[in-house]
């Protein structure tokens, strides 16, 4: 081979790597979601979210179709990975009061780490959630959560230990409410009642409390 083939071999541009459509997908979808956290629907921007998943608007365009659809991936993802995780709990070994005790952790715990969460659920209840009613995922989004409950309510009631005329939905509004709307409104919260509610202190006190609400409502009175 002369030296001005040996040349063009040496310099000729490397193949193109083939296209992994789940991998841009993905990266697209990750992108999406750190960006409606931070801005919200409204303002969220398709370039940026594009930018951040080193691909075009084009590519977004074709796995997502839209803005909204890509939004509404964005929030089955979170509710999806919600499920999973409460999925891996198994609380069936565990008696009554002590699975309720993990359940109630857990929230708490899964909220904080994933503040995503949070800004996506607010963001939709802005929306009087017109993306979620469209959701064609709705079945698989429903929290394993409240089945838990269902079945740690009946027993403990089998073994005396909860009351009767439980509501297993009312336990399941309470265990979100009580975490949820602390983290929602922390900063607001902290600022009114001049302390840190994301201090550790603040954190582990708050996971004490939400716990013996939910603890005492479930309980039976102790005889006076």
């Amino acid at each position: 081979m002369d030296i001005e083939g040996t040349n063009r071999t040496r310099t000729r541009a490397p193949a193109k790597s083939k296209r992994d459509p789940e991998r841009t997908r993905a990266r697209i979808l990750e992108a999406a979601t750190a960006e409606f956290t931070r801005h919200g629907l409204g303002g969220a921007r398709v370039d940026r979210i594009a930018k951040r998943a080193g691909t075009n608007e084009r590519m977004l365009y074709y796995y997502f179709l839209s803005k909204d659809q890509l939004f509404l991936t964005v929030l089955e993802s979170v509710y999806i990975r919600l499920a999973e995780a409460e999925k891996a709990l198994e609380l069936d070994h565990l008696e009554p009061v002590e699975a309720v005790r993990k359940l109630v952790e857990f929230i708490w715990n899964y909220y904080i780490l994933h503040p995503e969460f949070i800004s996506l659920i607010n963001t939709e209840n802005l929306h009087e959630a017109k993306y979620l009613k469209k959701s064609r995922k709705l079945a698989q989004l429903v929290s394993p959560v409240q089945d838990n409950i269902r079945a740690i309510v009946q027993r403990g009631q089998e073994a005396g230990v909860f009351r009767g005329g439980i509501d297993p939905a009312e336990v399941y509004i309470t265990l979100v409410a009580l975490n949820y709307y602390y983290l929602s409104n922390r900063h607001t919260l902290s600022t009114v009642l001049a302390r840190d509610l994301m201090s550790p202190v603040a954190r582990e006190r708050h996971l004490e409390h939400a716990t013996e609400v939910v603890m005492n409502y479930l309980l039976k009175a102790r005889p006076a």
